[in-house]
């Protein structure tokens, strides 16, 4: 993977580009969730780069991707844009872990003709009725309810919650390790309230691979997928052995479903 920079007007965006020789090999966008960075996907970039283009970021705010004024949905959509033009991509799959699912769906939203399929990791749908009045409540108050509890408890309790396995929660305790307290929180409030700004219901056009981990008690987000797959029909695949990380909790499952997926697009 050659790592590149995406300078923009609020800071520099930091990703990684492993580019196939064989002109017709699909591209996989690899997106990784709230408080995380590209490292999540390290057992994915390793199965997939031999046979396809693959790309992974840093989100804006996030990782190497920081200090980074601000982000919101709009503008992280133009960024993908401008990252896959820097390419040369028309068109890629899109695998979003969490809040990667959000960004995903927000490109769709608005470049639908550059996605050739999406993949959904511990993610949940764009749609106003899937939400509650007491999810939006809570979620429009992440940022100033997290700062009431301690740096050091927050980081083991929020790695401990989306893992399983010793893997896992190591790999999200590093991705933790950079942030203090208060650049957190702001980022948790960035993310949901962002989402909830961008949010609407939204017609996805290309085909949709749903996943989740058996263990995944993050919110709702079980419950969510459930009910995106009742009402779209996509196929839904459940990840045994797996909570909120499950690409990291397990690899193997997840990148078998991402295998078979890919097969069905060519």
């Amino acid at each position: 993977m050659k790592e590149k920079v995406l300078k923009t007007h609020k800071g520099v965006i930091h990703y990684w580009y492993a580019k196939n020789e064989d002109k017709n090999a699909n591209t996989i966008f690899f997106l990784h969730g709230l408080t995380a960075d590209h490292s999540m996907f390290e057992e994915q970039i390793a199965c997939f780069k031999e046979e396809h283009n693959v790309l992974a970021w840093d989100a804006p705010a996030h990782g190497k991707s920081r200090p980074f004024e601000t982000f919101n949905f709009e503008d992280s959509s133009e960024y993908i844009r401008d990252i896959i033009n820097e390419c040369s991509i028309d068109k890629a799959v899109f695998v979003g872990q969490s809040l990667g699912g959000y960004f995903s769906q927000s490109f769709i939203k608005r470049y639908p003709e550059r996605v050739k399929g999406f993949v959904s990791i511990d993610s949940t749908p764009y749609g106003h009725t899937y939400y509650s009045k007491l999810d939006i409540w809570i979620l429009k108050r992440i940022e100033w309810m997290a700062m009431c509890y301690p740096l050091r408890w927050m980081k083991r309790a929020m790695a401990k919650r989306v893992s399983v396995s010793k893997r896992a929660y190591d790999n999200m305790m590093q991705m933790l390790s950079i942030y203090e307290k208060r650049e957190l929180c702001h980022l948790m409030g960035l993310g949901y309230a962002g989402f909830l700004q961008d949010n609407c219901d939204l017609e996805i056009p290309c085909p949709v691979q749903l996943i989740y981990g058996e263990k995944d008690k993050t919110g709702k987000v079980k419950d969510y997928n459930r009910e995106w797959a009742k009402r779209t029909h996509y196929p839904l695949q459940i990840i045994n052995g797996a909570a909120h990380n499950a690409n990291v909790d397990n690899p193997q499952a997840v990148n078998d479903c991402i295998r078979s997926f890919l097969a069905t697009l060519q």
